[in-house]
């Protein structure tokens, strides 16, 4: 059984998410992944999420697993909606939904999370889980000139 965790993105070292963002696999299905990532673009990246943290009280987690970092992601305040997003490594894949479930528990326990969305690419084809959460398609969404198919689920 994998012990799984969630820590802060500060607590990762840079070179391992760096790592990981550069993995062509993982801009597939990630369009506004549209630069090279630096040591720079990392530091910008996790000053941007701990802001988060600081402005809305949650924000995005790295993922351990067994103590090992195999992504990043949870929730972020669009509007007055809370967004849910996971970025894991190519090889891990397969945790992705264990990781969102026990997220999405977090979210059911927070009295400020009444749903959450997803916001897809088109490009994702695989969305059984999604809706096996009980996640509904509720239409699509322009974010950064880019389409996404928009997903939401009841928390509260």
């Amino acid at each position: 059984m994998t012990d799984l965790h969630f820590a802060r993105l500060t607590e990762v070292p840079a070179a391992e998410i760096l790592d990981h963002m550069r993995d062509p696999r993982v801009a597939e299905h990630m369009p506004l992944l549209t630069m090279p990532w630096t040591e720079d673009t990392v530091a910008a990246f996790v000053a941007a999420k701990e802001a988060c943290w600081t402005r809305d009280g949650l924000g995005h987690w790295a993922f351990l697993a067994d103590g090992e970092y195999v992504g990043w992601g949870g929730f972020q305040k669009e509007g007055e909606e809370w967004d849910f997003g996971l970025v894991l490594r190519p090889g891990r894949f397969g945790l992705g939904v264990k990781i969102a479930k026990k997220a999405l528990e977090f979210a059911h326990n927070d009295a400020r999370i009444p749903y959450v969305t997803f916001l897809l690419p088109p490009s994702r084809r695989h969305l059984g889980a999604l809706k096996r959460m009980g996640a509904e398609q509720v239409g699509e969404t322009l974010y950064e000139g880019n389409r996404f198919l928009k997903f939401r689920l009841e928390t509260g």
